[in-house]
């Protein structure tokens, strides 16, 4: 039977058509394996095919030599927001942001610009309480 209502979250600009793997400087107490990702101890972030992310956030372009990076920030602010990775952990996740960037080719003033912009302005998008609402139709 079919169902006659929709529940889908609103936000996102991209989505992985294949896994995507990298290393990590977070290393979490346990490993976390999510619908959406793994993190092991080691540092090996596994975000899975399918998931969405709505790239760099703020007064940006999204350039080649910030998707990467913003793919791996959203990752680890959205394991932060369902709690699977602690708070304190926020700094670590802001620098593999910057990392990322640099190593993409991003210039260094503007890789400086957008780590300071993560500092200042993006700690509430780590906040449990910042998870996308689930919204329905019709």
């Amino acid at each position: 039977m079919a169902q006659s209502q929709i529940k889908y979250r609103s936000g996102y600009k991209y989505q992985l058509v294949e896994s995507y793997e990298i290393k990590v400087n977070l290393t979490p107490a346990e490993d976390i394996d999510t619908e959406y990702m793994n993190l092991t101890v080691a540092g090996l972030l596994t975000v899975k095919k399918g998931y969405a992310w709505d790239g760099p956030s703020g007064p940006t372009i999204d350039t080649k030599t910030f998707m990467r990076g913003s793919l791996v920030h959203d990752a680890l602010y959205q394991l932060m927001r369902t709690k699977h990775l602690e708070q304190k952990l926020r700094a670590k996740a802001d620098l593999e942001l910057k990392r990322i960037c640099r190593e993409d080719g991003m210039c260094r003033i503007r890789a400086w610009y957008v780590h300071r912009a993560v500092q200042k302005g993006a700690g509430s998008a780590a906040s449990p309480e910042s998870r996308k609402k689930v919204c329905c139709a019709p």
